[in-house]
């Protein structure tokens, strides 16, 4: 089985990382009040994908097993302040969490892209890969590392693309696999499409895989399932944050538990990204709320652009490659029809028309006997760059509060340049991959 680690960046990468840790332990057969899940006989036994295990892991049967086992998470928590991290240090989770791999500082980031990036980035970059190398050399079988942070903010942004170069260099061979919170029409940072277009070109440049998900789109999936139950949530972030987590555990199933069709992660970002930098990602599954649904209705559910977290109708656009990742109960034979009545509902570019993936996993999620991940390479993911651009030159051609960034040490004007001249290639890329690409014939002598 594989291993996965965690990385942790700013107050949003923390926040989901705080609904994360317990759903995966759920998952994994431990509940909160210390009794045996009744899938803990198959899950538990890859518990190790999440967390470093000194002993056996059949010695494992509650929570306070874990702590007296030393079982620690496979997770860098960063912050460039100290409120969200602390939390974890007072949770009833704090024992998985190693005090080594936690790191904070005063002051934070300021929601400037620069300093995150720059000014932490060098002061932090060293003792971050000695907190990473720490975790990698507790794995056996790395595979990828998970990144969460936010696009909007400072610290997330900055810091987060910076960690990213640093793991391309020093761990090659490991995909880098990056959920990133775009803050969406809800959004009270005036720079941060500064901060998001500097961030993007990072992404591009050293993802390998890049999910990124809307605050909006999690609103409104949350708004319909609170209204249809006529229900009033007091932790509206905690629901958004759950559905990014489902996806999350959903997505490292197959490079956690058996199943006659599994994919890993080595071969999703293999599979979907056909050309360099073309590796954004939309997500959806089902369900989101409702825990019983037909096979029938998974798909059509799946493929609902009100499922989708990122606000973006997938099937709109030209697909490049996409993935249907089954979960429970679901037969090698549902998954084909899954296949078939998916290619019927999308275009698919004409050197690919086949291109849809199919992964199977036996153990379902925690909540449901059956769940379906549907991921798309569409070109309809291009309006996140599009719109990046439209709301960066409203600030830009004017050059307004660049000189926020341009005090920074190590902060070029260049940058805000080479960051648009980015998305704009990206754009460019995603027009060029529609066109049918003409194999030409070898002559033989």
């Amino acid at each position: 089985m594989s291993e996965i680690i965690t990385i942790q960046v700013g107050q949003c990468g923390n926040q989901i990382g705080s609904v994360f840790w317990p759903l995966a332990l759920k998952e994994h057969g431990f509940g909160n009040e210390n009794k045996i899940h009744q899938k803990k006989s198959i899950a538990s036994n890859s518990l190790h994908s999440f967390f470093y295990c000194p002993s056996k892991i059949s010695e494992y049967s509650t929570i306070n097993d874990l702590k007296r086992g030393n079982v620690k998470a496979r997770c860098i928590l960063i912050d460039m302040e100290e409120n969200v991290v602390d939390r974890y240090k007072r949770s009833a989770l704090r024992d998985l969490f190693d005090s080594k791999c936690l790191l904070t500082n005063h002051p934070g980031s300021g929601n400037n892209w620069a300093v995150g990036h720059y000014e932490h980035g060098r002061d932090q970059l060293k003792t971050i890969l000695e907190m990473i190398r720490r975790s990698a050399e507790s794995s056996d079988f790395l595979h990828g590392f998970k990144l969460l942070f936010s696009l909007g903010g400072g610290t997330g942004s900055g810091l987060g693309s910076a960690i990213l170069p640093l793991l391309e260099d020093n761990f090659p061979n490991v995909d880098r696999l990056v959920t990133c919170i775009h803050p969406g029409v809800y959004n009270d940072v005036i720079t941060s499409p500064y901060n998001i277009a500097l961030s993007l070109r990072q992404l591009t440049e050293h993802a390998s895989c890049v999910f990124p998900v809307d605050n909006k789109a999690l609103i409104d999936i949350c708004n319909k399932f609170n209204k249809t139950k006529e229900r009033i949530t007091a932790h509206p972030y905690r629901d958004m944050n759950s559905l990014i987590v489902k996806m999350l555990l959903h997505l490292t199933s197959g490079s956690r538990f058996p199943g006659p069709l599994n994919v890993d992660l080595n071969e999703l970002a293999m599979n979907m990204t056909p050309f360099p930098g073309l590796h954004y990602l939309t997500s959806s599954f089902s369900p989101l709320d409702t825990p019983i649904l037909k096979h029938s209705e998974l798909l059509t559910s799946v493929c609902s652009r009100s499922s989708q977290l990122l606000r973006v109708d997938p099937l709109s656009g030209t697909v490049l490659a996409a993935t249907l990742l089954c979960r429970g109960d679901i037969s090698l034979s549902s998954s084909r029809d899954f296949v078939d009545r998916f290619l019927k509902k999308s275009k698919l570019v004409p050197w690919n028309k086949n291109g849809v993936k199919t992964g199977l996993c036996s153990v379902p999620p925690a909540d449901a006997p059956r769940s379906l991940l549907c991921l798309t390479n569409s070109t309809s993911v291009s309006t996140l760059f599009s719109e990046t651009v439209e709301h960066f030159d409203k600030l830009y051609k004017r050059k307004a509060h660049t000189h926020h960034y341009l005090k920074i040490d190590g902060f070029e004007a260049q940058d805000f340049d080479l960051a648009r001249n980015s998305l704009m290639e990206t754009l460019d890329k995603y027009v060029f991959a529609c066109k049918k690409v003409e194999i030409p014939r070898i002559k033989l002598v």
